[in-house]
């Protein structure tokens, strides 16, 4: 049996490409996602799912799927929705299976008409339509945010009252007339006078004059706003608040208002999310900034505990560790010795991402583990042998959300993710090609960047093989300078290796003129380097790892990821096929799951979705170096799981796992679990 992996929630988004909504739903998932732009953020990292199409008459060819413990789904009504009928028998058709949880929302006033007809009969919709455009976007997010709390992290359902899962705000304050009260006074008139008491319940402000069971009691249910101002912590309450806060470990959000000066910001009141106002009044955009920020860490703190507990009982983490929701902190872990007698050996799991390592030093000295699910200080460079690993990492055509239903930047919060783990195992990442800005490399590269500053590693080399026409300045056929000053920028961390221009293509380059990719010729020149390119990069691989890939607008003789597939196959190396992120990959994994080649790996299909493809393989059927689309169905179809999975370390269901699951933990969990099995024995038989 397939164990699968279900995380606390998974989020889906299906809306009508005519309504305009993408922006909103683009700014809310935002919130709901690492972001790639800062890998090391504290940030929810919640698996979501997206649904429309290109075309205006066309519905999404997929529904959402039951990933998870709870599915919360977000379906954008409007009169598009309603009107076209593709749109409507798709919407008519969607589960409503226990735990799968439709969320409305009313683009439109006509969209609410879809509430007269199951699946969404006397459905209650957030009504998007009837709102100001001013504040719009942090409305949405506010009202988003908290459907998510309600249905993905409450055991509720429509017939109970809104106190009964209200957030309970404690509003944390300096007194006697400090911007402190002012802003906290604000935040409350605000609530008193909107629709969102069924949202948060801040009927206490903290009276400050002592602290008392009442206030303790309220603490130990809220999520606290400390509101720091000039006078906040040098108020001896306020500290009292925040500490018990920790102790507790209850969500905490800071809004810094500072005015002047704040000659010692209490230690405590760190390691926490900050939301920066200006000391004057506070506006409407700032409380809803304050109140967005309180809710999101609310989900943030209950979804981190579900998750870890769940992965405590999957047997990824030590079943006697300590489940943190953020990193730990000195006084927590005096707090929980002093609990236990002084027990040594303490093992605490936080989440994703680790700490820097100057940051867990004082954990040696209590004799304590400190890690996240897949990391931990005291193993991490002890599993096994450094290996040469590749990477086979690339985009894909987006089609509008119609079969692919993940963001592309899935693919690059994977990469980093991989690249982290990898590296801090002190492997040696190879990868080629792809020197874009924003591209894979350089994800890559500056997520080794980040990590050998972090982990203070010496040694910490990405290998990054480039094709001749790739590195090579068109007029002086040398290497470009501006490649060499790329590579300067990450000198510490990538070792850069030019692939010299094949033998048999020299004689082709007419009057040392650069081949622009522009004719059939000057295509085939660039396959071969491109092929060459791969060749020697996977020769230098131990394993490589696969996701990704496009079947269109490549520049080689196939799509570059299949031909790295190839190769690696044919040569025999332990493969890790990631399929679940979409792309060629995806594809891939299915004809091998069915024995049934795919159309997109048929000469056929390459012909008709890229132009010239014909001419071009004539061109290097006259030089036998084409592509042979009948060897590829042939090993493809019979290409075994079992061996696969046997050559990495890993058990066929496993295997099976890696090949289908969205989820990039779990990805590079089955990953590093296949490497540390993986061993030198003759593979290839």
């Amino acid at each position: 049996m397939i164990q699968q992996i279900v995380p606390p929630i998974a989020v889906h988004f299906i809306w009508h490409p005519n309504d305009k909504i993408y922006s909103i739903i683009k700014d809310f998932r935002r919130h709901l996602t690492r972001d790639i732009e800062r890998p090391f953020s504290r940030e929810l990292n919640i698996p979501t799912f997206l649904y429309s199409s290109k075309e205006e008459e066309q519905a999404p060819s997929n529904s959402p799927k039951k990933l998870a413990e709870k599915d919360v789904i977000f379906l954008f009504l409007s009169a598009n929705t309603l009107m076209f009928s593709s749109w409507h028998k798709y919407i008519n058709s969607l589960p409503t299976q226990e735990n799968y949880h439709i969320v409305p929302v009313a683009v439109q006033k006509e969209g609410m008409q879809h509430t007269s007809e199951d699946p969404l009969k006397n459905f209650n919709c957030i009504r998007f339509f009837e709102w100001k455009d001013k504040n719009k976007t942090e409305y949405a997010i506010l009202n988003l945010s908290h459907e998510l709390y309600r249905f993905g992290l409450k055991d509720i359902d429509n017939n109970e009252l809104g106190v009964d899962f209200s957030v309970r705000l404690f509003l944390s304050h300096a007194k006697k007339g400090d911007t402190g009260l002012k802003h906290a006074e604000k935040i409350k008139q605000f609530l008193d006078k909107s629709n969102m008491q069924h949202f948060f319940d801040a009927n206490t402000i903290s009276p400050g004059f002592k602290f008392n069971k009442e206030i303790e009691n309220y603490i130990k249910k809220s999520t606290v706003i400390a509101i720091e101002s000039d006078a906040y912590s040098s108020r001896y309450w306020c500290q009292r608040e925040i500490l018990c806060a920790k102790r507790e470990q209850r969500p905490i959000i800071l809004v810094n208002s500072l005015e002047k000066y704040e000659d010692r910001i209490f230690p405590a009141a760190s390691n926490i999310p900050c939301v920066h106002i200006t000391a004057k009044p506070l506006k409407e955009k700032d409380i809803l900034r304050i109140l967005i920020a309180a809710l999101l860490e609310t989900i943030r703190f209950e979804h981190a505990y579900k998750l870890l507990i769940y992965y405590k009982n999957q047997k990824w983490i030590d079943k006697k560790s300590e489940i943190f929701a953020r990193p730990p902190e000195i006084q927590q872990i005096v707090n929980i010795l002093e609990r236990e007698n002084k027990r040594r050996n303490l093992i605490i799991c936080y989440p994703e991402p680790p700490l820097y390592k100057e940051e867990t030093e004082w954990a040696n000295y209590f004799n304590i583990t400190v890690s996240t699910p897949l990391w931990s200080y005291d193993k991490y460079g002890t599993e096994n042998k450094s290996l040469c690993i590749g990477l086979s990492i690339s985009d894909y055509k987006f089609d509008g959300y119609n079969t692919q239903n993940q963001n592309l930047d899935e693919l690059k919060r994977f990469s980093q993710s991989l690249a982290r783990h990898l590296l801090a195992r002190k492997h040696t990442l190879i990868y080629s090609g792809d020197l874009r800005e924003d591209g894979f490399t350089q994800f890559i590269l500056d997520e080794a960047t980040v990590l050998r500053d972090r982990l203070q590693i010496d040694k910490l080399f990405v290998k990054n093989y480039l094709a001749w026409t790739l590195y090579v300045d068109p007029k002086s056929l040398n290497v470009d300078p501006e490649i060499r000053r790329w590579y300067a920028n990450y000198c510490t961390v990538v070792e850069p290796v030019y692939v010299s221009i094949p033998e048999d293509v020299k004689k082709l380059i007419h009057n040392s003129k650069f081949p622009k990719p522009n004719c059939a010729d000057d295509k085939y020149i660039w396959s071969r380097c491109l092929t060459e390119m791969r060749e020697k990069s996977i020769k230098e691989s131990d394993i490589r790892i696969f996701s990704g890939g496009k079947f269109e607008r490549y520049l080689g003789k196939m799509p570059g990821v299949l031909e790295e597939f190839l190769i690696a196959y044919n040569e025999c190396k332990p493969i890790f096929l990631v399929g679940g992120l979409g792309g060629l990959i995806e594809k891939l994994c299915i004809s091998i799951r069915n024995k049934e080649l795919a159309e997109e790996f048929t000469e056929q299909w390459q012909i008709s979705h890229n132009k010239g493809y014909k001419k071009l393989q004539t061109i290097a059927s006259g030089y036998q170096h084409h592509t042979d689309y009948k060897e590829i169905k042939s090993i493809i179809e019979d290409i075994s799981i079992d061996k696969l999975a046997q050559q990495v370390g890993l058990t066929s269901g496993d295997y099976i796992r890696l090949m289908v699951t969205p989820f990039i933990d779990e990805c590079v969990h089955l990953i590093l679990k296949g490497i540390k099995n993986f061993s030198n024995k003759e593979i290839c038989k």
